[in-house]
């Protein structure tokens, strides 16, 4: 009777342990807009899983693969320029209490920059931080100039094949400042309050959960969904 009070139970976990994954596997199709959360749903219904490769043993090799992804420094020579605002235009001006509410939702799993300061020391720290980055934004803004030491990145190379052939097979992955990830979406926010209440429904930019590939998948289907129209009056 004990091992068939256990079978029993096992066999209710299990059952709604499947209806708690499909239900979870459902959500993930429910927004047609986020194609992240719908290449997570694929993956999960293909069982799709990435295979981690073999680091390279050679020491020298990351000097080479660094030498590579910097070449377009070398043969810039192109001297930098700005516009700078005229008295009559308005310069966006960043509150403290947006400043807060942006670092309060760093995401704790994110990459750290070349500072290496850890997303929970912003999300923790956003009172105390918020004054001081306030004051920089602003700077900033105002000045039209971003500072140098603020745009630096670290380049992370991840494989778009299997098996590597060239240099090309690598994906560079920048790693910017999280400092300057809550920059660009305090502004990106502003520009997006900016915009008309009604867009255009091909309008990709500054829309929250779109992509390129979204861009891409559009397009594809307006001009095969085209090219079958023509077909179909061809043949009538």
């Amino acid at each position: 009777m004990a091992l068939k009070t256990a079978r029993a139970k096992l066999s209710q976990a299990i059952k709604e342990a499947k209806s708690t994954h499909t239900q979870r596997i459902h959500g993930l199709f429910q927004d047609s807009g986020d194609s992240w959360h719908m290449w997570q749903g694929i993956q999960a219904i293909t069982n799709y899983k990435t295979t981690s490769p073999v680091c390279d043993s050679d020491a020298s090799f990351q000097y080479v693969l660094n030498d590579f992804y910097a070449w377009f420094e070398v043969q810039n020579n192109v001297a930098v320029w700005k516009i700078i605002p005229t008295s009559n235009d308005q310069v966006l001006c960043l509150s403290m209490a947006d400043v807060t509410r942006t670092l309060c939702r760093v995401n704790p799993w994110m990459s750290a920059g070349p500072d290496n300061i850890p997303d929970r020391v912003f999300r923790e720290w956003a009172e105390q931080l918020a004054d001081v980055f306030t004051d920089i934004f602003n700077i900033s803004l105002s000045s039209a100039v971003v500072p140098t030491c603020l745009k630096t990145t670290t380049i992370v190379p991840m494989l778009k094949k299997s098996t590597v052939s060239c240099f090309n097979d690598y994906r560079p992955v920048s790693l910017t400042l999280i400092m300057m990830k809550c920059f660009k979406r305090l502004v990106m926010r502003h520009i997006k309050s900016q915009l008309p209440p009604s867009l255009d429904p091909l309008q990709f930019a500054y829309c929250p959960n779109h992509s390129t590939d979204d861009t891409i998948t559009t397009t594809l289907h307006l001009a095969i969904t085209h090219q079958g129209h023509i077909r179909m009056n061809a043949v009538h």
